[in-house]
């Protein structure tokens, strides 16, 4: 049996790794090299999975992916990885990491893995078309054409676009009668107003986060917070990136582990001491975040603080405890770690991630309507759709 997969990232070579006991495998990848995007992850260290797993880390087609990560989840992956050579370690989060700290460690033991189990690879060969018939299917690219009996389209999602993502996998799944939900950039940074954060850029906090849409509580997450010349980054912001449009506010509580009477009291303990108001905030927050919020409250960091009035101090409580900054966009598919969205997951097996239109297509990874949460959520899918859909049953 001859098998095509499209796509030589995450879920094209775990899938081609799968398929390759059931016939012979060709790996089709328009880079030059498998596992561009892969090697980036992380900030190239690879998050290759959470041992903290549970269905509400994802979103899209939710049930369907636990359905699938049921069947081969973080426990099968991180045995499957040890067989094929590579140390990991656990983090107190449950983030999972190569010991080597390396993404090109996860991408290497794959390549070599693939290599070994007798995948034909062949790189530079972007798929223009996909025709299916009773007999199989014809792969077509601009100078060559490959015929298989199953195919599994696994070209990843249209985010990351400088690190390989592109739209082909919707494309070719929508010329073969799929559906394709409205995809938008998921974990991504945020464009806002920037008379808060530009001052700040670099800086980094922990913090609560909270997105309002029209008054209503559209996302919430806690975690780290990066302030950056165009808006706001870090992972707390990535958790509800995909819930944050133009128009909606980002809510920040700059010491989310402090009540709001403790906070009081620490400001107050300050006041009648002889400091100015540019030391009012030190050992609270970061030094420069901490004057950033006081100048935000329209207040001189040369005064003394018994130079404050109790407006003035709920003023700061305030803006300690609820930072609000007008989002303006997002950095784009560009900037985006995922795509949000994706071929509809009705249309597919979850037992098997085989189409319920044309039957031996199967499809894998981040083409499909499955986006998780920062924090190894993203990989787990690929893998294990990858590993069901090289199944090929």
């Amino acid at each position: 049996m001859r098998i095509a997969i499209i796509g030589g990232g995450a879920s094209g070579m775990m899938a081609a790794l799968t398929a390759s006991a059931r016939g012979q495998v060709t790996l089709l990848e328009r880079n030059p090299r498998l596992g561009k995007k892969l090697a980036l992850t992380g900030n190239g260290r690879c998050n290759l999975t959470n041992v903290n797993m549970a269905p509400e880390h994802y979103h899209g087609g939710r049930d369907f992916a636990a359905a699938v990560i049921a069947r081969f989840g973080p426990g099968e992956t991180l045995s499957y990885f040890r067989r094929l050579g590579l140390l990991t370690v656990k983090e107190p989060s449950g983030r999972v990491y190569p010991h080597s700290d390396q993404a090109g460690s996860v991408v290497d033991v794959l390549r070599l893995a693939v290599a070994a189990a007798g995948v034909e690879i062949r790189t530079d060969f972007e798929v223009s078309r996909v025709d299916a018939g009773p007999s199989g299917f014809v792969l077509r690219s601009k100078d060559n054409s490959l015929r298989a009996h199953k195919l599994i389209v696994a070209c990843g999602g249209a985010a990351g676009t400088r690190a390989g993502g592109v739209g082909l996998g919707y494309d070719i799944l929508s010329s073969l009668g799929h559906s394709v939900t409205p995809l938008r950039p998921a974990l991504v940074q945020l464009k806002t107003e920037n008379s808060f954060t530009r001052p700040l850029k670099g800086v980094r906090a922990d913090a609560g986060v909270r997105v309002t849409d029209r008054g209503a509580i559209a996302a919430e997450s806690a975690g780290e917070v990066q302030f950056t010349e165009y808006g706001l980054s870090g992972p707390a912001i990535f958790e509800v990136s995909r819930e944050a449009a133009a128009g909606s506010q980002v809510h920040l509580d700059l010491l989310r582990e402090v009540s709001p009477r403790e906070l009081r009291e620490l400001i107050m303990s300050r006041v009648s001491s002889p400091v100015t108001l540019e030391n009012l905030l030190t050992g609270l927050l970061h030094n420069k975040l901490g004057r950033t919020v006081l100048t935000s409250c329209g207040l001189s960091l040369t005064a003394p603080a018994s130079s404050l009035r109790d407006g003035d101090v709920e003023l700061i409580l305030r803006r300690i405890k609820d930072t609000v900054i007008n989002v303006t966009g997002n950095l784009g598919f560009d900037g985006a770690q995922v795509t949000a969205g994706g071929a509809d997951t009705r249309e597919f097996r979850p037992e098997t991630l085989e189409s319920r239109i044309v039957p031996g297509l199967y499809a894998c990874g981040e083409v499909l309507d499955v986006d998780g949460d920062c924090g190894g959520y993203n990989l787990q899918w690929a893998w294990s759709s990858g590993h069901l859909a090289g199944e090929l049953r």
